[in-house]
């Protein structure tokens, strides 16, 4: 159940939570992977307490890991029915931890690497009322059939702010990708800024960090102030 999902937490460096910054991780992985990046964001957004859940799934490919939804690269639309699987629980799962926090959705961003990267754009932008962002590396935007946008355009409920990244080197994932998701997003009217990590696979650099949390700090301040004029 989407109320099990669990992981490694960060409390906000100003002791009340006025953001949620969730990191969606990826396949293979589990929470405690991308929960360092809190600790090197807390000065920019030190109103936000960061969450880093494990997937529900053991991975099939990486005993000691998790996924969102099996990867056997056999079935040409395995990422797409995979997406459709895991985003029930997934959504649920940011309601449970927007209202333990009380929280608006406008509070809470997505940070997802790769896999984690394909659930948050999946979920973020079928959610009925907008997040604050959703900051993506490594990743894409999984449509059906790899190409069929206009058959994504009715799924869309809300366009949430995006910025993705993606290293320059990444032979698992190809950055063209990040073309082919941004020009997709661009199409469907979904606001997004991009940056290519130069000499990176796929990992996220320096650089990326920087410019993914003065993103977020960024969003969060739009954000509030749309909260506060409402």
């Amino acid at each position: 159940m989407a109320g099990e999902l669990d992981g490694p937490r960060l409390a906000p460096k100003n002791g009340v939570a006025r953001q949620l910054v969730v990191f969606v991780h990826g396949y293979g992985a589990d929470g405690n992977d991308l929960i360092h990046i809190g600790t090197e964001w807390r000065d920019a957004l030190p109103d936000a307490a960061f969450f880093s859940p494990h997937a529900p799934r053991p991975c099939g490919q990486a005993p000691m890991g998790r996924e969102w939804f099996p990867l056997t690269f056999r079935n040409p639309d395995e990422r797409w029915n995979g997406v459709n699987m895991a985003a029930p629980q997934l959504d649920a799962f940011l309601d449970a931890e927007l209202a333990r926090h009380n929280l608006k959705p406008a509070a809470l961003a997505l940070v997802g690497f790769s896999q984690g990267t394909m659930m948050s754009l999946h979920v973020a932008l079928r959610r009925a009322q907008p997040l604050a962002a959703i900051v993506g590396y490594s990743g894409m935007l999984v449509l059906k059939g790899d190409s069929d946008i206009e058959g994504y355009r009715p799924q869309i409920r809300s366009r949430p702010p995006i910025w993705l990244s993606h290293g320059d080197r990444d032979d698992l994932i190809p950055v063209q990708v990040l073309f082919h998701a941004t020009q997709a997003l661009a199409a469907l009217d979904v606001p997004v800024e991009w940056h290519i990590e130069a000499g990176f696979s796929h990992e996220i650099g320096t650089e990326g960090l920087r410019q993914g949390v003065d993103f977020l700090a960024r969003r969060f301040r739009a954000a509030r102030r749309t909260d506060m004029t409402a």
